[in-house]
């Protein structure tokens, strides 16, 4: 990850910054199999604490209410403290809310775990993402984020298949406590070798000024269009892979649809293995070619929102399965488009404010989430499992989210070329 064509000041990649980058990722690597453990263990779930539909939702929507109220703070947090610190807490935090759900005799307490996992959760990936930008050249920001999310999918992919197997074969309590220990590992990891930086590109330091620094920093950054639609693309772009992966992809597929859990386990894992393809893809595209973020994010939802479309309208009692699997291929593409929203972000604020635009952009695919895996779990207790009526509130927010993103597109544009031209200013009268 290292080439010509870096910026004054720019870090210099290389080896190390890999393997220091490896060690950050390998925790949102973690985070992520905790975090979508409950998505191959719903049904299980259910029956080990005696919930319906609504209560089950709860699990997940409270772990991502959490999440994406965590996002500015650990946004803020990031940008004072740095990646280390933020990190090791993170990991105590997620590590200690796995164990709690192994062990939680209760659904009360089972919610608390949660509640702490996402928690812990919430301060990987926007580290991950400021680890990024501190130790490669901005040129390689879109490839490195998009590679990001795929370590975080082979994280969904390990829950997917290690994880359901192993509830199988032992248990709950065995499947997902042994699975903590993973959390264990990566803390060593990352007292032992993460560093915040490079030597010689220690960033400036931030005088603290209390609540008006906090004021400050999440103003100024939501002063930027490029933030906003940033915010906006995520939103529109992740939720629907999200809440299928998370929560509601296995009751759907075997109840709706009629599959075996077998056959279920398979399109999810699809899901995630597309998910991977496209985000190297999506990535390679975005670095090279700025102008092609909106048509890719856009394209996305479109597609997206067609193939749910045909699967929930099909007018059998149960869609094909071609069609399953192409919607499922399709849906890992969710991930990578939510990524380019931190491309927007990123270019509209400099290098003190990366953190909380980060946050401020993260949290609107997880607030996107949250609500319609509420909306599906409500409308499945009241419609009685019509699943077809449940997942019809994708259409709305995907709506709504796509009018935000049409209304800041020119904006952000016109914001994003004035900031290039200024920094190509500033470039020319450097002395050499």
């Amino acid at each position: 990850m290292t080439g010509s064509g870096s910026l004054p000041g720019d870090p210099p990649g290389g080896r190390r910054a890999v393997a220091v980058w490896g060690i950050g990722v390998s925790v949102y690597f973690v985070a992520v199999i905790f975090r979508t453990s409950l998505g191959v263990a719903g049904l299980d779930a259910a029956d080990r604490f005696d919930v319906n539909a609504s209560a089950l939702s709860t699990f997940s929507i409270l772990q991502l209410l959490v999440y994406a109220g965590m996002q500015i703070p650990v946004g803020l947090l990031v940008d004072r403290l740095g990646t280390k610190k933020v990190l090791t807490i993170g990991v105590v935090l997620f590590t200690a809310g796995q164990l709690g759900f192994a062990l939680s005799p209760s659904y009360g307490m089972a919610l608390a775990a949660r509640a702490l996992l996402g928690c812990g959760d919430a301060m990987t990936f926007i580290s991950v993402l400021r680890l990024g930008t501190r130790w490669f050249p901005a040129r390689r920001g879109p490839l490195v984020a998009q590679l990001a999310g795929l370590v975080g999918m082979a994280g969904n992919l390990v829950s997917t298949l290690v994880l359901a197997r192993l509830l199988h074969d032992v248990g709950w309590t065995a499947a997902f406590a042994g699975s903590s220990l993973a959390g264990v590992v990566v803390l060593v990891l990352l007292l032992l070798f993460l560093k915040d930086h490079p030597e010689g590109h220690e960033p400036e330091p931030v005088p603290h000024q209390g609540a008006a620094y906090v004021r400050r920093q999440i103003a100024a950054s939501w002063q930027e269009p490029g933030t906003r639609l940033g915010l906006w693309v995520h939103f529109t772009t992740q939720f629907p892979a999200m809440v299928f992966l998370l929560l509601w992809g296995m009751p759907f597929l075997v109840e709706a649809q009629g599959l075996s859990r077998a056959a279920a386990g398979e399109l999810l894992t699809l899901v995630v293995l597309s998910n991977m393809a496209i985000g190297l893809v999506y990535g390679q595209i975005v670095a090279r070619h700025h102008g092609a973020r909106l048509p890719l994010a856009l394209g996305t939802v479109a597609t997206t929102a067609a193939l749910w479309a045909a699967t929930l309208a099909w007018p059998a009692e149960r869609a094909p399965m071609w069609l399953l699997v192409v919607l499922c291929a399709v849906l890992g593409a969710c991930g990578p488009a939510s990524m380019i929203g931190f491309d927007f972000a990123r270019p509209a604020n400099p290098p003190e404010r990366q953190g909380t635009a980060s946050g401020i952009t993260n949290m609107g695919g997880f607030v996107a989430s949250m609500t319609t895996l509420f909306a599906v779990g409500v409308l499945l207790d009241v419609t009685e499992d019509a699943y077809s009526v449940a997942f019809s509130s994708v259409f709305v927010l995907q709506a709504v989210g796509v009018s935000q993103i049409l209304r800041l597109r020119r904006r952000a544009a016109r914001r994003e070329r004035e900031r290039l031209v200024a920094s190509r200013v500033e470039t020319v009268h450097v002395p050499v």
